[in-house]
């Protein structure tokens, strides 16, 4: 038995994955071959099985489990490989970054003919490593696994999760921590990031190579023979200000948008020191390292442009070989970001207020609203989800109000929001139902993630971090007997700093 109390896995057999790799056969310059490090004794806590399902991987046991995504075990077929890439951080851009602590095993066709990656994160030290251990701790695997599975259930783009084993060492940061490797799945790991290591190195072969490479595997600018790069952009332009706008309405506080945590494909990548609000505050920021507040919840939308524009620089050569030319068309591209995200955050707030159809006057509602919530601290998720239970009661507004230090400031914008009802289709049964799809719960409270976090590193206990994960990954049902999983923290509980455990 390990410290967690699981039975170390013991296998014979090299367990076979249905692996094809397309990463691992581009130029070698874009990677390094590597193999994960053995760990001593791994021992499975999670495996999602669910995910392994869709990914049309065999039956695995436990014992399987922590032999193969623990690193210990390189599964038939896998390839494993570091990626390369550069990274804008904090603003300064790091002309060589890398995978540093994971190795991408190799990539699956999932039952629904989607490639994903699968990525040992934590798998020991790569040629990137710059002298780190390539080591990592439990508690920012658990989070992670907690956070993208939640994200997930609520419908953002997301990496996910698809095992959590520990590796029975210890992981020395300020403290020695229990070892652990999480499994992550994602759809690519190409990021802005990866198109600047080789635009520093003026390496425009390797550019149109890696351009081509996203364009085919992921179906992006298909059909646009004249410009697919021009196109490229535009697209990733979309996604991204359709993910930021789902972060941005349901609290959500990334900590460290540096554009090596920016995809190509729009999924939410990387949960370092990631968090929650609980009271509405623009100006959050909980990543210990983010001392200046630059990836603060209200700074996301600029961030989020910013990095494209980055994107855009790298792709100027190949867009078009005038270079004035190339630049105006990019910056167009570019350029629509604010429009779509606004445009894609109105919308999502119009669901979380149970409005069906677009009125002139919803924006200034919204605003109104956010004003009100900060001005009184008001929980963000807890009101909308209390919102939604009176949507159809005119005279319910108890329990809305009682969210208020001062209720007389709520009443005023509570009789526009009625009025606004009053002017929109649907009825109230049916507004209720649809703001309950939206407006979660039950979210990875801050406060309940460290908890959770503490039990497993301090006791090894891991029921508190099972528990949770089975309430965040039904985020939008009503949990009556679980009424603490949904609470506020008290204000000895509260989270101020997050920690991604490099």
């Amino acid at each position: 038995m390990n410290e967690h109390g699981l039975s170390a896995a013991t296998t014979d057999h090299q367990v076979v994955l249905p692996f094809d790799n397309s990463y691992a056969r581009l130029p070698e310059r874009f990677f390094a071959r590597c193999n994960p490090a053995a760990p001593a004794a791994p021992a499975t806590v999670q495996f999602n099985r669910a995910l392994a399902t869709e990914l049309g991987l065999p039956e695995l046991g436990r014992g399987q489990v922590a032999e193969v995504f623990s690193g210990r075990q390189v599964p038939h077929d896998a390839e494993p490989i570091a990626l390369a890439y550069a990274g804008h951080q904090f603003g300064h851009l790091v002309p060589q970054l890398g995978d540093g602590r994971a190795v991408l095993l190799g990539e699956v066709v999932g039952r629904d003919g989607v490639r994903r990656d699968v990525q040992l994160k934590g798998a020991g030290a790569t040629p990137f490593s710059r002298a780190g251990d390539g080591r990592c701790p439990l508690g920012p695997a658990m989070r992670e696994y907690l956070v993208s599975e939640a994200m997930y259930a609520m419908g953002v783009p997301t990496s996910r999760s698809l095992a959590l084993v520990t590796t029975g060492e210890r992981v020395l940061r300020e403290t020695h921590l229990p070892g652990a490797v999480l499994t992550r799945v994602a759809r690519g790991h190409v990021r802005v990031g990866t198109f600047e290591y080789f635009a520093v190195r003026g390496d425009v072969e390797a550019l149109r190579v890696l351009a081509d490479y996203v364009i085919q595997r992921h179906g992006l600018a298909q059909g646009y023979d004249e410009n697919p790069y021009l196109e490229l952009l535009r697209e990733v332009v979309r996604r991204q200000a359709d993910l930021i706008a789902r972060w941005m309405n349901l609290g959500f506080v990334h900590g460290v948008m540096n554009t090596d945590n920016t995809t190509l494909v729009g999924e939410t990548l990387d949960y370092g020191p990631c968090a929650f609000l609980d009271h509405y505050d623009p100006g959050a920021r909980f990543s210990f390292v983010d001392q200046g507040g630059r990836y603060r919840y209200e700074n996301q939308p600029a961030v989020a442009h910013w990095n494209l524009m980055r994107l855009a620089e790298t792709l100027l050569p190949l867009i078009d070989t005038d270079q004035d030319a190339a630049i105006e068309q990019a910056q167009d591209a570019v350029g629509s970001f604010k429009a779509l995200y606004e445009r894609n955050r109105l919308q999502g707030m119009r669901r979380k207020l149970g409005l069906f159809r677009e009125d002139q006057e919803d924006a200034a509602l919204v605003e109104e609203l956010l004003a009100l919530l900060e001005r009184q601290q008001v929980d963000f998720t807890r009101f909308f989800r209390r919102l939604g239970d009176i949507a159809g009661e005119p005279n319910a507004d108890a329990s809305v109000r009682a969210l208020f230090t001062d209720p007389g400031d709520w009443e005023p914008w509570s009789q526009r929001w009625r009025a606004r009802l009053q002017r929109d289709d649907g009825h109230s049964m049916e507004r209720m139902g649809a703001m309950h799809r939206v407006n979660p719960a039950v979210i990875p409270r801050n406060h309940s993630v460290n908890a959770a976090i503490r039990a497993a590193e301090q006791h090894g206990d891991l029921q508190p971090f099972q528990q949770l994960l089975a309430r965040v990954t039904q985020p939008f049902a009503n949990h009556p007997d679980d009424a603490d999983g949904a609470r506020p923290p008290e204000p000895k509980e509260r989270v101020l700093r997050t920690f991604c455990g490099t």
